[in-house]
C-alpha cells in the first residue's frame, strides 16, 4: 500500500510569520494536532504541533497574556522537518514512526506539500490491513519455514470456499525453524476449516478450541 492511499490532501498550514495565536485557532477549529510551516511555494520548512502551541502560551498568571500569542510561529516550529514521498510504501513509514517517536509526517512531492499521514492515519490503516473492521475468524497455525509453504497452505482453505481478509506472517520466537501464519477467514465458524488443517498435519494455536485437539 503506498501513501498516497492513505494521506490527507487538504492540510490545514501556516506561514512562518503568522502567530501562535492563529495557529491555535486553526487547531481548535479543524480539531487537528499538526499544522505544516510552509513558505510561499509551499516548501515545507517547520512543522507545530498542539503541544508547541501549549507550552508557548503564556500561564494565566502572565500579566498580559495576549503579548506572547503574538509571538511569530517561526520562534516555536521543528525545523528541519522529516517528509515522505506518496509513492513510499505504508509498512516502510510506519519504521519511521516508530523509530524517530513522531506522531506526523508531511507528504512533499517535487519538495511541494501534497499531504499529511498521522500517527492516527497509520493505525487505521493497520486495522484495515489485518481485517479486523469486519466479521471474520482468525486461525494461527505454525509451520515450518520453508519457500511454498504459503501456497501448501492456502489450498487446504480454499477447499471450504472460504474468502481470506487478510493473512499475516511473523517468526516463531522460540525456534526459527518455524514462523506463524494468521488468517482472517470470512466465516464465523472456521471448525471445518481448522479440522482440514489439522487432518493435513499443521499445528492450529488458535482458536484452541474444546473437541478439537491443537
Amino acid at each position: 500500500m503506498l501513501v498516497e492511499q492513505i494521506m490527507k490532501t487538504e492540510v490545514i498550514t501556516c506561514k512562518p510569520h503568522e502567530t501562535i495565536e492563529s495557529a491555535l485557532k486553526l487547531l481548535h477549529e479543524h480539531h487537528i494536532r499538526h499544522i505544516p510551516i510552509v513558505d510561499d511555494h509551499q516548501h515545507v520548512i517547520g512543522i507545530v504541533s498542539d503541544r508547541d502551541v501549549r507550552d508557548a502560551s503564556p500561564s494565566i498568571f502572565h500579566p498580559d497574556p495576549s503579548n506572547e500569542l503574538k509571538n511569530e510561529l517561526q520562534t516555536i516550529m521543528t525545523s528541519p522537518v522529516l517528509t515522505i514521498h506518496p509513492l513510499d510504501f505504508v509498512e516502510e513509514i510506519a519504521s519511521i514512526f516508530y523509530e524517530q517517536e513522531i506522531a506526523c509526517l508531511p507528504v512533499t512531492k517535487a519538495n511541494k506539500l501534497v499531504g499529511i499521514v498521522t500517527e492516527k492515519d497509520m493505525l487505521y490503516t493497520l486495522i484495515q490491513l489485518t481485517g479486523v473492521h469486519v466479521q471474520s475468524s482468525q486461525i494461527e497455525l505454525k509451520v515450518i519455514n520453508k519457500p511454498g509453504i504459503l501456497p501448501e497452505v492456502t489450498s487446504v482453505l480454499g477447499r471450504r470456499k472460504v474468502n481470506i481478509n487478510s493473512v499475516l506472517i511473523y517468526p516463531y520466537e522460540a525456534d526459527q525453524r518455524y514462523k506463524i501464519l494468521v488468517f482472517r477467514l470470512q466465516t464465523m465458524n472456521p471448525t471445518p476449516t481448522i479440522e482440514d488443517l489439522q487432518a493435513e498435519g499443521y499445528e492450529v494455536l488458535w482458536p484452541n478450541m474444546p473437541g478439537i485437539e491443537t
